[in-house]
């Protein structure tokens, strides 16, 4: 691991390109088809539920490759690994640009999906966690407020060009971009990957504090346990994140909000994560991520049962709260690992906890489908706040200190 004193300005500069990296990444893939599906559809003559379906190949495709990507940051760096998906984030595309046939199409979004497994946050986050070790934190949450204008940004940006130049043109375009800025920015920004050497010690014999110390750690739930449960609560918020980007308008609408309003509340999502990102990086240093956790899930458990009122200026204020408790758990995402299980194999740690998240991406929205229509809109945000209780009552089997700070 590179040393983690890294100056201020370098750090900043990595800071800022890796988040202009995943704004490019996330834009190329996840938030694409919002813009683009609908003429996609009136140009191929291809149903909806067909195209959306690509998106959910790449994710189970990015989510069974993720802990592999993961391993390749650990051994050969970030810089590697980021600069591939640069690559194959334009082959993808390129390859959808071409397509004309159903197969190909699909095709097109499994190479997407091997970019996101290794271009997308845990892998920004991975490398971080790997220059920087227990001091990333800041920067985790410095990435994550950059990268969250990616909507804000790709949508009007993907628009503009598939009303220029067809949605063909605008995925050219698309991978153009990852080609001649991504590209550059991951082998200039980020620093080579270099092992740490510890040289081997002779420990010395254990006091009887450091004994009664070692029986405590002996019984204590192991890293391992640590990462199942974080991996739970982080797969059901990514359900319900994954639900509500898919069928947020149809749910408002279902529960009697008119469209103007239910596009507000859509809207206001941006700009409460950014808030929030923005609150944790400058005042949550002092803060341990469990209780970040802690403050992201009931956040989005208290608009889910907003939401129940019905009433149009609660459900903007509903997703005010969702959108600032969304913002938080992306932050969480990088630093609860990182502080429960350590720096070591970091990269690891992030594959295996998004694989279940991309997974939980990939089919909670035909689920969401599915329970939408049989049991209402009531129903589904029901559902959802389950989750929500589940995930909120799994975080209170965390700890509220370090226990493992290897590096």
């Amino acid at each position: 691991m590179q040393s983690t004193s890294m100056l201020r300005p370098g750090l900043v500069r990595l800071t800022v390109a890796l988040g202009i990296g995943q704004i490019i990444a996330w834009a190329s893939s996840y938030y694409m088809l919002a813009v683009l599906a609908l003429p996609i559809s009136k140009s191929t003559g291809w149903s909806l539920g067909l195209l959306v379906g690509g998106l959910s190949a790449g994710l189970v495709t990015a989510g069974l490759l993720a802990p592999l990507a993961g391993r390749v940051i650990d051994r050969m760096g970030g810089r590697a690994v980021l600069t591939a998906s640069s690559v194959l984030f334009a082959l993808g595309l390129s390859v959808l640009a071409l397509s004309h046939s159903p197969i190909t199409y699909y095709l097109g979004w499994v190479v997407l999906g091997v970019a996101m497994a290794s271009g997308l946050y845990d892998a920004a986050f991975s490398t971080l966690g790997q220059l920087l070790g227990a001091n990333a934190k800041r920067s985790i949450a410095g990435l994550t407020l950059v990268a969250g204008f990616a909507s804000t940004l790709g949508w009007p940006a993907m628009s503009y060009l598939g009303e220029a130049l067809g949605w063909r043109g605008a995925l050219w375009v698309a991978a153009a971009v990852n080609i001649l800025v991504a590209l550059p920015i991951h082998l200039l920004a980020v620093p080579k990957h270099q092992r740490s050497v510890v040289p081997d010690t002779i420990a010395p014999a254990p006091t009887s504090t450091e004994a009664v110390a070692s029986a405590k750690r002996a019984t204590s739930p192991t890293p391992a346990q640590w990462l199942v449960l974080i991996g739970l609560l982080l797969t059901c918020q990514a359900a319900i994140m994954a639900t509500l980007s898919v069928h947020l308008l149809a749910l408002l609408g279902a529960i009697g909000l008119a469209p103007s309003m239910a596009l507000l509340a859509g809207m206001v999502i941006g700009p409460a994560q950014v808030t929030a990102r923005l609150l944790e990086m400058y005042f949550g240093q002092g803060v341990h991520p469990t209780w970040s956790a802690r403050v992201g899930i009931a956040a989005t458990l208290a608009a889910m049962l907003l939401l129940l009122t019905r009433q149009p200026w609660v459900a903007i204020a509903a997703f005010v709260i969702y959108g600032a408790g969304n913002g938080i758990l992306t932050v969480v995402r990088g630093t609860l690992p990182l502080a429960l299980i350590g720096s070591a194999d970091y990269g690891k740690t992030m594959g295996v906890l998004a694989r279940p998240m991309l997974l939980a991406q990939a089919v909670a929205p035909p689920l969401a489908a599915i329970a939408l229509e049989r049991v209402g809109p009531t129903g589904l945000i029901c559902l959802l706040a389950i989750f929500a209780v589940v995930s909120l009552i799994g975080s209170w089997w965390l700890p509220t200190k370090v226990h493992n700070t290897c590096s």
